[in-house]
């Protein structure tokens, strides 16, 4: 037998259902972004394939083979800077990248980026990506050529390559030469362009009267673990990645460190490299090459974490008399959207945009940063642009946020008559059930259509902070006032009063001025909706804005401006349907007609 509750009952009920799923949603979307970062990875052994038995003797260089500086020289640990002066070097400059180019073993180990420093003070340190073996972490990129043929002499991480050149800049690339005193005459030219993009092309001239066959292979070390962001590093993926066969392929870390080994094998171009949340070094090879062999390996290396990427080409013959060549590419620098974008274009590189982390939200995420980025570009500040953003997304919504809050206003205006019937009906819960349903039925209102609009932002508001966390087009963007670095948390706290009183507090209570105006904006709207019945319940809504205060504070400031506007824009929204419904219910006497 059925039993059909008092309105007040339901109305609790679906409240708390509507509290409890809510919650679900945003518990599983953060658990669902930490365990699957990505749509597009995949962990799957099926997909990884060991070097073909044709080719199972040639082999990439591993950085355990050619990196002995401590049982070389027992040098210790220097500076990167001494190292740099130990060596003869080629420099590198263009408008983003400055450097040097080890001319011994034709190394790319020495990269820092002009436009972006460590911290927001204008004299702190330039991002260093690239650093020289004999650092305390050692990061770098190779090209070479290797072959089963293991008489062959080959230019390796030990040979001095000749150069009449001193300096590689977009106007003058470099032209190195060895020969290996055996027939065999290797020539590179290494240019560069205005952004991050080396362009390496080898060639290889056969004088001797035997043919060679020969494999090109690319790849880069990276020694040590990058610090993480330890709040939110399940956000971002930091490690090993590539696309082979068209498929986004990740390892992290400390899953490489398990492993050991990942391996996989692309007939339809592709690139790898390792990531961190800003900064990208890249391997992309020629693209129109076949049977690829890609792998991500990690070795303990005198007690470091070792890490390698890289690539192995397909088998090519240089007969006596004749040469062969290949071209391929080195990406060294920032995650810049509209670079990465272009750079796919220009080369032919399949999804290389998902070197940023859009993550599952890639449909909304990769749309929402590219019109944030051009209204940076339009209104010259991030901030601005984020403020104008929520704007227009208020706009889209216009329609479905209208309906909702009329029908809220509604259930708002029938609270006395519902209050009233359940008086009236409070013994016979069926014809009070029958009673309610006849009133919204006459009445012409939803109760549940004032969840819509909740329902639309949470897509929306994971999306954004996604956007917010990964971007470098927001690093360091400052808006006005005390917001230096959008990306961030609220510098300011209201228990020190905003900085007055100097004194310790525990983290927990960094509650800044935009936090808390997003708690204010949030508690008005609480108080424009209908009340729930139920004391409890309308206790529990009346602490969520305090709750929600105290949550958002640590999340970045960019994010807890666009929520404070977004609600005040809501709030005006109301504010205006409210006013017309009530003029109109003065004239017409009736709800319904509303």
């Amino acid at each position: 037998m059925s039993v059909d509750l008092p309105k007040e009952k339901k109305e609790t009920n679906n409240n708390i259902n509507l509290i409890v799923a809510t919650v679900l949603a945003i518990l599983a979307v953060f658990i669902f972004d930490y365990f699957f970062p990505t749509s597009e990875s995949i962990d799957d052994k099926g997909v990884s394939s060991s070097i073909s038995s044709s080719t199972k003797e040639v082999k990439v260089p591993s950085t355990v083979e050619v990196e002995e500086v401590s049982k070389e020289d027992k040098r210790k640990e220097v500076s990167r800077e001494e190292v740099v002066i130990q060596d003869n070097r080629i420099k590198i400059s263009n408008d983003k990248l400055s450097g040097t180019l080890r001319l011994k073993g034709s190394r790319f180990d020495d990269i820092s980026l002009k436009l972006y420093r460590e911290t927001l003070n204008p004299e702190s340190p330039h991002i260093v990506l690239f650093s020289p073996s004999g650092t305390k972490n050692p990061y770098f990129a190779e090209f070479g050529w290797t072959s089963i043929d293991r008489e062959i002499l080959l230019p390796d991480h030990n040979t001095a390559w000749e150069t009449k050149t001193r300096e590689l800049t977009p106007l003058e690339p470099i032209v190195l030469k060895w020969n290996n005193g055996k027939g065999l005459e290797f020539i590179r030219t290494i240019s560069l362009d205005n952004d991050y993009m080396f362009t390496i092309k080898d060639k290889v001239i056969n004088k001797g009267d035997k043919e060679v066959s020969l494999n090109s292979y690319g790849l880069i070390s990276r020694t040590g673990v990058p610090a993480e962001d330890t709040n939110f590093s399940y956000i971002s993926f930091d490690g090993l990645l590539g696309v082979m066969e068209d498929t986004l392929e990740e390892v992290r870390y400390k899953d490489l460190m398990e492993e050991k080994e990942e391996s996989f094998t692309t007939n339809d171009g592709g690139w790898l490299g390792i990531t961190d949340k800003y900064w990208l070094s890249a391997l992309i090879f020629d693209q129109e090459s076949k049977d690829v062999k890609t792998k991500f390996s990690y070795h303990n290396l005198n007690r470091k974490d070792v890490f390698q990427a890289d690539y192995l080409l397909s088998t090519q013959i240089v007969s006596p008399g004749e040469e062969i060549e290949t071209t391929n590419h080195l990406f060294v620098g920032a995650k810049e959207i509209n670079t990465l974008d272009a750079y796919s274009e220009e080369y032919n590189i399949p999804r290389f945009d998902l070197a940023i982390d859009f993550g599952w939200y890639y449909f909304l995420t990769k749309p929402f940063l590219y019109i944030l980025d051009f209204l940076n570009t339009f209104l010259g500040n991030m901030g601005l642009a984020i403020l104008v953003f929520a704007f227009l997304l208020r706009l889209v919504v216009f329609p479905i946020a209208n309906k909702s809050y009329i029908s809220m206003h509604k259930m708002k205006l029938l609270q006395p008559k519902i209050k009233e019937l359940s008086e009236r009906y409070k013994d016979n819960r069926q014809k009070l059930s029958q009673e309610m349903m006849e009133l919204y039925k006459r009445e012409k209102v939803n109760p549940a259509s004032g969840c819509l609009p909740a329902l639309i932002q949470i897509p929306i508001f994971f999306s954004l902070y996604k956007v917010l966390y990964i971007a470098i087009e927001l690093r360091q963007a400052p808006f006005y006032g005390w917001i230096h670095d959008l990306s961030m948390p609220d510098p300011t706290s209201v228990f020190t009063l905003f900085g007055l009183i100097d004194w310790p507090i525990p983290g927990f209570l960094d509650i800044g001025v935009w936090p808390l105006i997003m708690g204010i904006t949030m508690y008005i709207q609480f108080k424009l909706n209908p009340q729930p019945a139920d004391k409890t319940q309308a206790m529990v809504f009346a602490w969520l804005p305090v709750i929600f205060t105290f949550m958002l504070a640590h999340f970045a400031s960019g994010l807890v401006i666009y929520w404070a506007w977004s609600n005040i824009l809501s709030i005006i929204q109301q504010r205006v349907i409210i006013f017309r419904m009530d003029r109109q219910l003065k004239k017409n006497g009736k709800l319904s007609r509303l």
